[in-house]
């Protein structure tokens, strides 16, 4: 028996069909999604504050232009870790906010991936910078 194509087709429904108007509206959820991660999400607030601090000081040393694009690409990737633990969180949450091993074993993962993001940062700028 063949599964109903319905719900193919509503999720077609909700897809842009390319072009300008598709890069517009991408634009449009991802900066949503930043706002989102602004407002409610206080470790995006604090990584954002650290990149404040660590974005200028990468252009202003005196640091090759290889050795200051991996301590930008560093706290740019932190950043981007940071979105994808959140976006975890708010599937797992919104999913059911019963407690279950599953739900947990996700959070703690996507937990893990930051804290490993965040001390590449501090490995790669300690290496260049001594």
């Amino acid at each position: 028996m063949r599964p109903n194509p319905a719900p193919r087709e509503e999720a077609l429904a909700f897809k842009s069909r390319g072009g300008f108007g598709r890069v517009f509206k991408a634009t449009g959820y991802s900066l949503a999604g930043l706002r989102a991660a602004i407002v409610g999400e206080a470790a995006f607030r604090q990584l954002l504050a650290l990149s404040a601090v660590l974005i200028p000081l990468a252009c202003l040393l005196e640091v090759s232009s290889l050795e200051r694009a991996v301590l930008l690409l560093v706290v740019f990737v932190a950043l981007i870790v940071e979105l994808l633990n959140s976006a975890i969180e708010a599937v797992v949450d919104r999913i059911s906010l019963e407690l279950h091993p599953l739900s947990k074993q996700a959070k703690d993962m996507g937990s893990a991936a930051q804290l490993i993001s965040l001390l590449m940062i501090l490995t790669v700028w300690l290496v260049i910078l001594l």
